[in-house]
């Protein structure tokens, strides 16, 4: 890296301010943009922009020549776009979306638009659209499209992934692949699978791996061609993928390819692999830690988001570990692009920083940052002058010098198992800190992360503690021990959050007379079961779009409509009624003894309503009120600004009356 790069770096970094209290509305604001995508010629960056109400997100094109040329793409009225993909200089595709509120994006609908850059020209690739009365609707796609493969030989060409909506006439959701002309909409099939289906790709857009099968509820079938001429599919033999394979990347010899490997539910390791030969040499990963499924800064690009490659069309240089504190391994640290990371790294102190696109000439890269205290930004690189270019910050109201600092936490469950998390203290605080503990939803698969979060941040600036556990059932650990969780959602997985509260009070970081539960989905489950089986530990719980009732969960909601959803519950929950009652808050709510908050959203498909009622009730039967908060139009989680911010408020209010300076330890336990 120049000095002259690393300086221009440094002086672009935030100045430390003087630590102060942030407003409400600062932590409820909405990202100044979602996403980032870069032209295949270098020449203009696609950005995805929400409006101010939120009700609408834009595609923005900025030249990157300095002339400040910005072209705004809109797709419709209160329409949302997300998954952004240049298939040419001139030509975008985006997926049509709705906000997923507990991550404050758009998430894909699987409708694909293409449009060119003055967007003038667009094309409907994939939707239904319904009849009008008057005219047919020209799309009658019943279901999920994405891109999975760009063809750069053919400027506008792409390999688009069609999967069946679910129905009872076809449960297997059979999947076609289609190369599609982005520009015209034509499509022809190349590929089809009977049931739903991951392929990976060589070099050329011929597939080359078939993935049937979701690897945490059973053991996915792999298939492969050995050589790119091969028609018919091979079994992989076990002898090159026991369990789980993802091809990431094969050169251009058609042969040599990279993939994560694993072979025994362990964590995924990362292979140079001869397919013709069916051989593997091992490059990178570790026996306890995944190569990171997630990425500071909000990033969740999976596999391929934390294995970085040199540059458009090269094979992997880095691995990316985020537990339990992040780190980069480099697979050849002499090479040009280990080199260039990092200097990148050196120059953005205290910030994760990961390549994640490139021109086709690889002279312009895109770059993103993160940390813990700060959302980060994107920035593009030019390796002919070595000059930096910001696009744009996540949220360049937040300075990192204000906010916590998150720190990496390892400990030893009550069997022995190890356990990592984080604790995030209040900036400038010293000695034991009221605690607010909270479990992340999902739960199986999910992990909370090193990562700015803005409740955390929100908490800790109102001078609370706060306590994340990635405990058993969580990401990041390889299958096993996501399935160790199975069945557990009530017991071990609660004993693991309270082993964490208990290290954290032996470690003298927690005042263990205020400690409070807070925590969405499955994050508002545990906190309502935590007081249950520990109620000496706590003062108070709050659970936002919880899940109370387990017998409930098993008949309303959007995970049973699917065979693959019940296939989930039957392995996560169980079907004993009497388990199920007992690991349900709702129909133990005489057991809970400290001041509860319920906050949840009027029109939440994932949650249904019908879980809050259920813990109402429970409350109602055992005579005991309970705060309540019914969010009008919110979904599973709270998206509109407006609506966070009084939401915030609320548990401000809520937590200081009950674990805040004035509210005393009167009525507290103390931790056994």
């Amino acid at each position: 890296m120049s000095r002259r790069l690393i300086a221009g770096l440094v002086s672009m970094l935030p100045v430390v301010a003087a630590a102060q209290a942030l407003p409400v509305e600062d932590f409820a604001r909405l990202d100044e943009v979602y996403e980032v995508a870069l032209a295949p010629d270098g020449r203009h960056v696609a950005m995805s922009v929400p409006a101010a109400n939120g009700d609408e997100t834009q595609l923005l094109i900025v030249a990157l020549d300095g002339s400040g040329k910005t072209q705004a793409l809109s797709f419709g009225k209160r329409q949302h776009v997300t998954d952004v993909v240049w298939t040419s200089p001139d030509r975008i595709v985006v997926s049509r979306a709705r906000m997923e509120p507990m991550k404050a994006q758009p998430v894909s609908q699987g409708e694909l638009v293409s449009a060119d850059i003055t967007g003038k020209k667009q094309q409907i690739l994939f939707a239904y659209i319904e009849d009008d009365g008057v005219v047919g609707g020209r799309r009658k796609d019943e279901g999920f499209a994405w891109i999975v493969k760009l063809l750069d030989s053919e400027p506008g060409m792409a390999v688009v992934n069609y999967t069946a909506w679910w129905s009872p006439h076809d449960e297997a959701m059979p999947t076609t692949l289609y190369r599609v002309n982005t520009a015209t909409g034509e499509r022809r099939q190349v590929e089809f699978s009977p049931q739903a289906a991951d392929f990976d790709f060589d070099g050329k857009g011929r597939a080359r791996l078939r993935v049937i099968g979701d690897p945490e509820i059973y053991k996915p079938y792999l298939a492969y061609r050995p050589k790119p001429d091969d028609k018919e599919w091979t079994p992989v033999p076990p002898t090159l993928a026991g369990f789980s394979m993802h091809l990431l990347h094969v050169d251009a010899d058609d042969d040599t390819a990279y993939a994560l490997i694993s072979d025994k539910r362990e964590p995924a390791q990362l292979y140079r692999v001869s397919l013709s030969a069916g051989t593997r040499t091992k490059l990178a990963g570790r026996d306890d830690i995944d190569i990171s499924a997630e990425l500071p800064g909000g990033s969740n690009g999976g596999p391929f988001a934390a294995v970085m490659r040199a540059g458009h069309d090269g094979a992997p240089f880095a691995v990316v570990y985020n537990t339990p504190s992040p780190s980069v391994q480099y697979l050849d640290t002499t090479s040009e692009w280990a080199r260039l990371h990092a200097g990148l790294m050196k120059a953005f102190p205290g910030q994760l920083v990961w390549m994640t696109q490139f021109s086709q000439d690889n002279s312009k890269v895109l770059f993103q940052t993160g940390s813990d205290r700060t959302p980060g930004g994107y920035y593009v690189f030019d390796r002919k002058t070595s000059q930096i270019q910001l696009i744009n910050e996540m949220q360049p109201w937040i300075q990192a010098g204000r906010m916590a600092q998150t720190r990496p936490i390892t400990f030893a469950s009550r069997d022995g198992l190890t356990l990592h998390g984080l604790y995030t203290a209040p900036p400038g605080s010293q000695g034991p800190q009221p605690l607010v503990v909270m479990p992340h939803g999902g739960p199986h698969g999910i992990f909370d992360a090193w990562e700015y979060n803005r409740d955390v941040q929100f908490l800790a600036s109102r001078g609370y503690a706060v306590l994340q556990v990635n405990f058993r059932g969580s990401g990041n650990r390889g299958i096993d021990f996501v399935r160790s969780g199975y069945r557990q959602w009530g017991g071990k997985m609660m004993d693991d959050i309270a082993d964490g509260v208990r290290w954290a009070i032996d470690q003298k970081l927690v005042d263990s007379s205020r400690i409070c539960t807070y925590g969405g989905s499955f994050g508002g489950y545990a906190s309502l079961m935590n007081p249950i089986r520990y109620p000496d530990l706590y003062r108070c719980a709050i659970g936002t779009a919880g899940i109370y009732d387990l017998p409930l969960m098993k008949k309303v909601g959007n995970i049973q409509a699917f065979e693959v959803g019940k296939d989930y519950l039957e392995l996560a929950l169980g079907s004993d009624p009497a388990e199920l009652i007992a690991n349900s808050p709702a129909r133990n709510a005489d057991k809970i003894k400290v001041p509860v908050m319920l906050i949840h959203g009027s029109v939440d498909r994932q949650v249904p309503m019908d879980q809050f009622d259920a813990m109402v009730a429970g409350f109602r039967n055992a005579g005991v009120k309970v705060d309540t908060m019914v969010v009008k139009g919110e979904g599973h989680g709270f998206y509109k600004p407006e609506n966070r911010t009084e939401v915030y408020k609320r548990i401000e209010a809520f937590l200081n009356q009950n674990i805040g300076p004035g509210a005393g330890a009167a009525s507290a336990g103390t931790a056994k």
